[in-house]
């Protein structure tokens, strides 16, 4: 039941984003609340912070080790808050992503 529940819980927060060049882009993780990783609905290899705020949406492009670096990070802070649902998720995430 392990891997249905994790499967049903990402299907139902399947998030995605369109980029003016690179076309639909896919979220990997919420960072902080107006900012959110992404990266090509395909290949995974183009990374983009994205941050949403009063003046738009901002793409920022990152390299693969700079997205695996944010996510560590992310994971960090959530490990020191003990948010261990949210850091179970995450770091799920983080293994598909990054490993």
């Amino acid at each position: 039941m392990g891997d249905n529940h994790s499967k049903n819980w990402m299907n139902q927060n399947e998030t995605y984003i369109t980029h003016p060049t690179f076309g639909l882009l896919y979220r990997v993780c919420v960072v902080e609340p107006s900012q959110e990783i992404f990266t090509t609905l395909y290949a995974q290899r183009l990374f983009f912070l994205v941050t949403v705020n009063d003046k738009g949406v901002t793409f920022e492009p990152k390299t693969r080790d700079e997205a695996r670096s944010i996510v560590e990070s992310r994971l960090r802070k959530l490990r020191r808050q003990g948010a261990k649902q949210e850091y179970q998720q995450l770091n799920d995430i983080y293994q598909r992503f990054f490993q």
